[in-house]
């Protein structure tokens, strides 16, 4: 029985899919297998693959069926101690499963271990350190206030854990890992390794670029997370939807175009304000702001320039 399962839902993922198993290839723990689930690919991405010469790896194609099913369908698979996820377009350090595998055996009341990361755009070729976070013992609460993980390729999870919750919610498109992250956090413990192991893409063909499909569909997930929530802790759903819609302003930054595009980001800004005042504490809340009102001075491209923050790549996601 191998110590780790590394899941990799691929769809047309022939751009990225070679990077993400060298960088599981180049982990220092060697004691993995790494089961590739191609979900209905139409590119070269099974051509890709079988040219991997691998022997711990496993792929398995089917009918495409959505990024949590074929999570799932890695999970039915999966003979690891541990499991963890990589979606086909992210990287790990090379340290990364070794990290979080001492931090849950150095811990055993932790049944998931997290590591910080690094934003980067569709060429890596910009790279951000999302601000650090130290949560770590009982985190549901925090985590109901935003995906502090922000991604799926963060976590490694006991398989017991996983057990006890069910997997993926095979209904969800978006925000499918910080709904499991909130199910986990109910009944095991996180523990974080402080430094950035995760390389998370956003590109213009991600799932996180879609930002009004986006919108649509986290909103219903934050509030079918909600309506499970005690109400003791219902006031921080003002303060995750307030985290969404700063999350969004920061997306249509990255594609802004016309007038309507800005009108939109002041849209989305002033109702995270709303919503949660504080959030105007936020060094993320008040560049924004203040790119923003450039972009009403200037055309959007000067604004960038005299910003300098381009595509901003600390933004907070939900999943």
């Amino acid at each position: 029985m191998p110590k780790v399962t590394v899941i990799v839902p691929a769809y047309n993922a022939e751009q990225t899919i070679v990077a993400a198993l060298a960088s599981v290839q180049q982990q220092t723990l060697r004691d993995w297998e790494v089961i590739v689930i191609d979900d209905g690919s139409c590119d070269r991405t099974s051509e890709l693959l079988s040219r991997i010469q691998e022997p711990r790896m496993q792929v398995h194609r089917y009918t495409n069926a959505g990024v949590s099913v074929a999570r799932n369908r890695g999970i039915a698979h999966a003979q690891g101690e541990y499991l963890a996820f990589l979606d086909a377009d992210d990287l790990w350090s090379a340290d990364k499963l070794a990290c979080q595998v001492a931090a849950l055996e150095q811990h055993p009341d932790a049944g998931v271990a997290y590591s910080w990361t690094y934003f980067m755009n569709e060429s890596a070729t910009m790279i951000h350190a999302a601000p650090p976070v130290w949560f770590t013992g009982n985190v549901y609460a925090p985590l109901l206030v935003r995906n502090f993980l922000y991604s799926g390729s963060n976590a490694l999870v006991r398989r017991d854990a996983l057990e006890l919750v069910g997997g993926f919610d095979a209904t969800l498109t978006h925000g499918e890992d910080w709904e499991l992250f909130v199910r986990l956090a109910q009944v095991v413990e996180f523990v974080v390794v402080p430094k950035p192991q995760v390389f998370y893409r956003q590109s213009p063909t991600s799932a996180s670029a879609q930002v009004v499909l986006m919108e649509q569909r986290l909103l219903a997930v934050i509030d079918s997370v909600f309506a499970a929530v005690p109400s003791h802790l219902q006031s921080l759903k003002n303060q995750n939807l307030a985290n969404l819609y700063q999350y969004l302003a920061g997306l249509h930054f990255t594609q802004v175009t016309s007038a309507e595009d800005i009108k939109q980001i002041g849209q989305k800004l002033q109702l995270a304000v709303r919503l949660h005042p504080k959030i105007l504490l936020s060094r993320t809340t008040q560049r924004y702001f203040a790119k923003w009102l450039l972009m009403q001075l200037f055309s959007p491209d000067i604004a960038k320039k005299i910003t300098h923050f381009g595509a901003s790549y600390t933004i907070r996601t939900q999943g």
